[in-house]
Order: C-alpha cells, then sequence, then structure tokens
C-alpha cells in the first residue's frame, strides 16, 4: 500500500512502531514546512556538491546499495507469511501489526518526492528545479535513513541523514499551534501537549478507552474516511496530514510502545486528531465517534 497524505493516519500507524519512527516524521514536518529559503538550505547540504564525476558515481552507488538494504524492513506481507508457515494464526496478527509495515522504502521515497514536494507544496515553485531537486534529494534521503534505521548500519544511516541533520539542528519545524486551522489549531496544540504529558495512570486510561470503544471498529473508519475527504475539498490536506505527523512526535513522547500502536492506542490518537482539526465540517455522529477515546480516558 503506497504512502499518501490523504492517508497521513495509516502512514503514522508504521511510523509509531517502527525504532526511528519519530525522526521520519521530523524529516516529513520538515519537507511539509519549509519554505524556499529552508529548501535552498537543504539543497546546498548535498553531499554531491562539490565533488567530480566519479566520486558522485560512487555516491550514487552507495546510495542506491543503501537503499536496497531498506527493503529488510519487515513487512506485512513478509511477516504474516513467515508466522503461516509456522503454522500459528496468532503469531500472524502479533507480527502483522507489532512487526510489519504497510509500506516500504520505495513507497516512503515517492511521498517525499512527488506527495510532499510536488507541485502543491507552496514554496517548491519557487525554487530552480536543480535546486529543488537537490533538496528533495537530502529528504529523501534522511526519511529513507531513519524509516530503516532498524535494518541499516549505522554507518550507512549516518551516511543518509547526515546532511540533513546538519540543517535541521539549526531549524526545526513549526509546532502544531501554528497550523493554519483557525481556533482548532490551538485545541489540537493542547491535545498533543496533554497527550506528552501522560503518566503511567494515563496512558492506562488511554488503553481502558481503546478497549471499550473495540466495536466501533467500522463507525471509526468510516469517520477518518469522511474526515480525510473534508480535508480534500476543502484544501487541507497537507495541513491534516502535518498534525498527523506532530501526533506520531507526541504518541511517542508520551511513553507509548510498539505495542500500543498495533494494539489501537495510535488509532484512538489519530482518530483525535481527525476530529479536532476538520470538527468544523464533520457532522456531529463523526465527531462523536472520533473524539470517543477522549471522552472516555478524560
Amino acid at each position: 500500500m503506497p504512502y499518501t497524505l490523504v492517508s497521513a493516519a495509516t502512514l503514522g500507524f508504521d511510523l509509531v512502531r517502527l525504532p526511528a519512527g519519530r525522526a521520519v516524521a521530523g524529516v516529513l514536518l520538515t519537507a511539509l514546512q519549509s519554505d524556499d529559503a529552508a529548501l535552498a538550505r537543504l539543497a546546498g547540504t548535498h553531499p554531491a556538491r562539490g565533488l567530480e564525476r566519479d566520486e558522485r558515481l560512487v555516491l550514487a552507488v552507495r546510495s542506491r546499495r543503501a537503499r536496497e538494504m531498506a527493503v529488510a524492513v519487515p513487512h506485512v506481507r513478509t511477516a504474516a507469511a513467515g508466522a503461516r508457515a509456522a503454522g500459528d494464526r496468532a503469531a500472524v496478527l502479533v507480527e502483522q501489526l507489532e512487526q510489519g509495515t504497510i509500506g516500504d522504502a520505495p513507497t516512503l521515497e515517492r511521498l517525499v518526492r512527488e506527495d510532499v514536494l510536488g507541485g502543491e507544496h507552496p514554496s517548491g515553485g519557487l525554487l530552480g528545479l536543480d535546486l529543488l531537486a537537490e533538496a528533495a534529494d537530502v529528504l529523501a534521503d534522511a526519511a529513507i535513513g531513519y524509516w530503516a534505521a532498524g535494518v541499516l548500519p549505522p554507518l550507512v544511516r549516518r551516511e543518509l541523514t547526515a546532511s540533513y541533520d546538519g540543517v535541521a539542528d539549526s531549524t526545526p519545524p513549526a509546532g502544531p499551534e501554528s497550523l493554519d486551522l483557525g481556533a482548532a489549531g490551538a485545541d489540537l496544540a493542547g491535545f498533543l501537549d496533554g497527550l506528552r504529558g501522560l503518566d503511567d495512570a494515563g496512558r492506562a486510561r488511554w488503553r481502558a478507552a481503546v478497549d471499550e470503544g473495540r466495536a466501533e471498529r467500522r463507525p471509526w473508519a468510516a469517520a477518518m474516511h469522511e474526515a480525510s475527504w473534508a480535508a480534500h475539498v476543502s484544501g487541507r490536506t497537507r495541513v491534516l496530514a502535518t498534525a498527523q505527523l506532530h501526533a506520531v512526535q507526541a504518541f511517542l513522547d508520551a511513553g507509548f510502545d510498539r505495542h500500543d500502536g498495533a494494539a489501537g492506542v495510535w488509532n484512538a490518537v489519530a482518530g483525535c486528531v481527525q476530529g479536532i482539526a476538520m470538527g468544523d465540517l464533520l457532522d456531529e455522529g463523526a465527531l462523536t465517534v472520533l473524539r470517543a477515546p477522549l471522552t472516555r480516558s478524560a
């Protein structure tokens, strides 16, 4: 399944279960929120700058090999196949949801280059094509390096992320309060701040709220789709995707782990984000479903 900005909550489902998923979210937030000057700074760190032709070829080969290694990140198909081979039905579910990702490195790279930095990027058109391509290379390398951090040798991962890291450390992306959501921007920032501040008891309340709402899976999926469609028709897909990526970081900062992500807590958080961000365009029924975990966990 390819990653898209429309399905950012699904991307988040993978990121909260990856070892360096928080960093991947940071790369994508930088790509979404950078203006032309920030993109030009990223382009300026391109590792091929100043290299001779032979050196560029060596760099290209290393980049290709790193991407070949990144396919070793477990995917739901391979995780399920391994479990089926063992004849353990329960293991199928565990490996699919806790270990296997829905997307893969190529779909992540396409997301960066085509969705995030494509024609709808508000600042991409202000750069020359060469500069934009260099910025895309830096961001795609970093996204893949962090996405596959669990399987890449540390030296290979650092080589992919080094150019981005040098810029990102000095210019972190804006917070959720800056999103163009009107009054909902402050509500979203407050929700994510509250999430980050959860203690053991708070996390337990969220897990219990998820357990209580398991019968509502179908209404939840319909409400999520309604919110995504509302974002699309109102031109707020990029804003909603940005909100979900901030939620990935808040989820992990809150102390939730991979099992929580697989067991439904991430879906609950993502639903609350959809409900808060798109509340002005949703009917009461959808809002009630999406915000139910927040109400139960209060």
